[in-house]
């Protein structure tokens, strides 16, 4: 299980418009958080709040990157249909999903099942996470990790 402190996993990940990497992003903060599926309700809601709020994660130093297991086309529908200006990586395996310790066992009705925990990591320019939010509940979640983005240096 990752914390604050430790070295981000490395990552590669192809989007509907090319590639993002973790080492691509050196010298800059990133914002990954993970989200379980494209077009549905929790997520978009929480695509649309980040693509709001890109400039000022931009002004801050960030790259805002949202990450799923669903394919770079599906990223591409739905960055398209709700005009979303943040990057979506596709981990269709589930390797960086795995790594980030957000591949979790859920429970919904009684029934158990593996799924992606709605998680966040601020990860600074030299490639350090300063912070984790997992759970995430979508009100309010992105103001607070802009906040934290901002504490950092740029």
């Amino acid at each position: 299980m990752l914390n604050p402190g430790d070295k981000a996993p490395d990552f590669d990940l192809p989007t509907d418009t090319g590639r993002v990497s973790l080492a691509g992003l050196k010298g800059k903060n990133v914002v990954l958080y993970f989200y379980p599926k494209d077009d549905t309700t929790g997520c978009t809601s929480q695509a649309l709040q980040f693509s709001a709020e890109v400039e000022e994660f931009a002004k801050a130093g960030a790259v805002v990157i949202g990450v799923s297991k669903d394919s770079a086309a599906s990223h591409g529908k739905f960055r398209k249909k709700h005009d979303l200006t943040v990057e979506l990586g596709s981990d269709t395996l589930g390797e960086t999903v795995e790594a980030y310790g957000s591949w979790v066992e859920k429970s919904m009705y009684g029934r158990k099942y593996m799924g992606i925990d709605r998680s966040t990591f601020l990860i600074d320019r030299d490639g350090v996470v300063r912070e984790i939010w997992r759970k995430v509940k979508v009100p309010g979640h992105v103001k607070a990790v802009l906040k934290a983005a901002q504490g950092l240096k740029a």
